[in-house]
C-alpha cells in the first residue's frame, strides 16, 4: 500500500541538491532561488517553514570551504575519468591540456551552485532532520493567527 504524497518524508540527497533546510527539508535556505543571479549567496536568517536558524553560531560557514574543496575535487576526478574513457590521454598531443581547460571552465561555471551546495551540506552535518518540524511550525502559526 502506497503512502499519500503529503505523508512521504523528503529524501536527503534531493533536498540537499535543491538547497532545502536540513531540519525540515522543505524551506529554502537562500533568499533567491536562482544560483546565477545577483545576491545569490544571501541566506535566510531562519527557515521560512520550520524556523531553523541558518547560521547556528558566529562564523559558522567557514567550514564550507572544506566541503566546496571536496566537491571540486570530486568533479575534477569525474571529468578526468570521463575524458580518459571517451577521448583518452596521450603524451604525444595536447589532450591533457584540453582537459585542464575544460575542467577549469566547468568548475568556474559550477562555482555559484557549488558554493550554495557546500553551505547546505555543511549545515546538514550539524542539523538533523525532524519529520515533525514543518508540521509543528505550520500548526503553531495557524493557532497563533486564530
Amino acid at each position: 500500500m502506497e503512502t499519500p504524497k503529503q505523508h512521504q518524508h523528503p529524501k536527503y540527497i534531493p533536498s540537499v541538491l535543491k538547497l532545502k533546510c536540513p531540519h525540515c527539508r522543505q524551506g529554502d535556505m537562500f533568499v533567491n532561488r536562482r544560483s546565477y543571479s545577483k545576491g545569490f549567496m544571501k541566506m535566510n536568517d531562519t527557515c521560512p517553514v520550520c524556523g531553523q536558524p541558518m547560521e547556528i553560531e558566529p562564523s559558522f560557514c567557514y567550514g564550507t570551504g572544506y566541503v566546496s574543496y571536496a566537491l571540486a575535487v570530486a568533479i575534477t576526478v569525474a571529468s578526468f575519468i570521463a575524458w580518459w574513457v571517451i577521448i583518452g590521454m596521450s603524451v604525444h598531443d595536447n589532450r591533457f591540456f584540453w582537459w585542464i581547460g575544460l575542467n577549469a571552465v566547468l568548475l568556474l561555471a559550477l562555482q555559484p551552485y557549488l558554493m550554495r551546495l557546500s553551505r547546505t551540506v555543511w549545515l546538514s552535518f550539524f542539523v538533523r532532520y525532524d519529520k515533525d518540524a514543518a508540521s509543528c511550525n505550520i500548526a503553531n502559526s495557524h493557532s497563533a493567527a486564530a
